[in-house]
């Protein structure tokens, strides 16, 4: 019987338990890790540590893209905006450039915080319509 990380168990089970919203939220925050991440590498000169993260941050950017509900008029904006990152992703990756990492990091940022209010708003909303119940 094999014993199993703790750690691995609980992100598992945090990936498992999340809502949609909190799994949005997930996912910026790890594609802002690989950002980090592939700085990092092109500061070490270790290019395929930096291909590794800003391929990662790519498909969380594409997996963004394809979750969008383009009923909404507000996913029209949102698709050319994720689109405008993943092609700078690219051309970071091509061009070892730092700074349009930056750049996109700046923007993902922009993105997961408004969303993060967003889900503390709604839970507020829920809270306070529970307490009247």
């Amino acid at each position: 019987m094999a014993i199993s990380n703790p750690y691995q168990s609980y992100q598992q089970n945090s990936v498992n338990t999340a809502s949609p919203g909190e799994l949005t939220l997930m996912l910026y925050n790890g594609c802002l890790k690989f950002i980090h991440q592939a700085k990092k590498a092109i500061a070490d000169q270790n290019i395929e540590t930096k291909n590794t993260n800003i391929q990662k941050a790519q498909n969380i950017i594409q997996e963004l893209m394809v979750t969008l509900n383009m009923d909404l008029d507000v996913s029209q904006n949102m698709m050319s905006l994720y689109d405008y990152m993943n092609r700078r992703l690219i051309e970071a990756n091509i061009k070892n450039d730092a700074a349009i990492l930056e750049e996109v990091e700046g923007l993902v940022t922009e993105f997961r915080d408004t969303w993060k209010e967003v889900i503390q708003v709604n839970r507020q909303k829920q809270f306070s319509q529970g307490g009247t119940a």
